[in-house]
């Protein structure tokens, strides 16, 4: 059984690929948003012509990628939200959200220094992590039933 995971959030880091190298044994498939931020910004005046007006500009490319996000997260069996350190995350805020209205399992990636702000988020996961290594130890617990061994 494949394990469907939707990585959602925070672009800078390279928090997605310790995850999926730290669960490269496992049988988990992978999805997400365009992580080029350029890309992403700029898909739908790329694809559909350019606007005038950056309001509509930055409207194609969030509609544009919401038919990817809105897919990804619909099909995931897990979902996994991070919250860096920089930026406001509101699409991240919208897609632990969106995935938590559509009943589907949450876990929630942050630092400490976001627990408050993020508590109703926190909330509604079924689990919170601070770290992408114990994101893959939840899969791994998730899939297999195994804890992590001590060091």
């Amino acid at each position: 059984m494949t394990l469907n995971v939707y990585l959602s959030g925070e672009i800078h880091t390279d928090w997605r690929d310790q995850i999926i190298t730290g669960a490269a044994d496992l049988d988990v498939s992978f999805g997400g948003p365009v992580t080029d931020h350029a890309a992403s910004d700029d898909c739908g005046v790329a694809i559909m012509g350019a606007e005038a007006d950056k309001f509509w500009h930055d409207r194609k490319g969030a509609q544009l990628n919401a038919i990817r996000t809105r897919r990804g997260i619909e099909a995931a069996d897990v979902v996994v939200v991070r919250f860096g350190d920089q930026y406001k995350q509101w699409n991240a805020a919208f897609d632990a959200g969106y995935a938590a209205a559509l009943g589907k399992s949450l876990v929630i990636l942050h630092g400490p220094d976001h627990a408050h702000a993020l508590k109703e988020v926190d909330a509604a996961a079924l689990a919170v992590a601070q770290e992408p290594a114990q994101v893959v130890d939840i899969l791994r617990y998730v899939l297999n039933g195994t804890l992590p061994t001590a060091d």
